[in-house]
């Protein structure tokens, strides 16, 4: 039996010497050192041994086991500095190499605009409010005069989930629930998205932004309406700019206009922009109703106001001169880094 151990230890340490690699080791390692390795099961045979040749060939069987641990700790113990060593010059950073080049990305032209309109109301005294894209028929139509029967909701071929809740077609219920819960004086503007069951084109969608104010006091005439939509005009396309009312009907306002602006390429002389007229349609506005007040509480013998709404994206492609609406929302960055 000591010439078995003494075999088994110079088999061990001759694989120890030859291994390179650590999985290999921790094999070698279960090989001879293990529940079921061969230094093991010669020991199981110590029972034949006679009671003087036992302790000897313990105490060698326990010599050779340290030995080929220590030996095994310190086989470990090159192997991983090695694979470090490879790991290291395998994945060395060079600083001295210049970095890859980050392209920032741009605000979206609709939030480009968006901003811009809401920093020039801001700047006269408005706040922002902002209300769901999910509403109720009660807010989106019949609390702003248009009650079930109306004509005017044909035109507007409306999104609804079910009889009585919709998608909402404009962002005026944000007017009516602000007009609920505050007393007058108010001012605000609510920008936001709204849909309509609009084929796809150049000048259509079924999801697009509007932004729209609201002022309620004492006094409120058409002359503040139009000193207010002249401030903006003028902060948004130049200082030149002029605007003008057309007679228009809206269910929500009495007396309704349309509202153009002097065109901001050729100023009024007729262009491509303006197709020849001097003039671009941007938005509507008019005296809020008596029945829209009324049905907010408020007494429209005390209090009026006025409201206006614009399509952002109408404003978008009149600033930047685009020609299809599609192309703002298909991300192509070609077309988005432009601005």
């Amino acid at each position: 039996m000591r010439e078995q151990l003494t075999k088994i230890h110079e088999q061990a340490l001759q694989a120890l010497n030859e291994t390179t690699v650590l999985e290999a080791l921790e094999n070698m390692k279960v090989k001879f050192l293990g529940k079921k390795g061969e230094l093991t099961a010669i020991l199981r045979g110590m029972g034949s041994l006679s009671a003087e040749e036992r302790p000897l060939i313990g105490q060698l069987a326990n010599e050779i086991r340290a030995s080929i641990e220590t030996k095994w700790e310190e086989k470990k113990a090159v192997l991983q500095e090695k694979m470090l060593e490879s790991k290291l010059a395998m994945e060395k950073l060079d600083v001295t190499i210049p970095g890859k080049p980050v392209q920032w990305g741009k605000e979206h032209p609709i939030t480009k605009v968006t901003r811009e309109i809401e920093g020039i109301f801001l700047g006269m005294g408005f706040a922002i409010v902002e209300g769901p894209e999910v509403e109720y028929d009660y807010y989106n139509f019949e609390a702003l005069n248009l009650p079930a029967d109306h004509p005017a909701r044909d035109t507007q071929d409306t999104f609804y989930i079910n009889p009585k809740i919709l998608l909402r077609t404009q962002t005026s219920p944000v007017q009516v629930r602000t007009m609920e819960k505050q007393a007058p004086p108010i001012r605000i503007i609510s920008p936001g998205r709204v849909y309509r069951s609009d084929a796809v084109d150049a000048t259509h969608s079924p999801m697009f932004h509007q932004v729209e104010g609201l002022v309620v006091d004492k006094g409120i005439t058409m002359g503040n309406l139009k000193g207010t939509l002249e401030l903006f005009a003028k902060n948004m396309f130049g200082e030149s700019t002029r605007i003008r009312f057309r007679p228009h009907h809206f269910p929500f306002t009495e007396p309704s206009a349309e509202v153009d602006v002097s065109c901001f390429v050729c100023e009024g002389k007729g262009c491509s922009l303006c197709k020849g007229e001097g003039w671009i349609e941007i938005l509507g506005a008019g005296m809020v109703h008596p029945n829209v007040l009324r049905g907010c509480n408020i007494d429209p013998d005390v209090y009026t106001g006025f409201a206006f709404g614009m399509g952002i994206e109408r404003i978008v492609m009149r600033k930047y001169n685009i020609d299809d609406m599609r192309l703002l929302y298909e991300n192509d960055v070609r077309f988005l880094s432009q601005f």
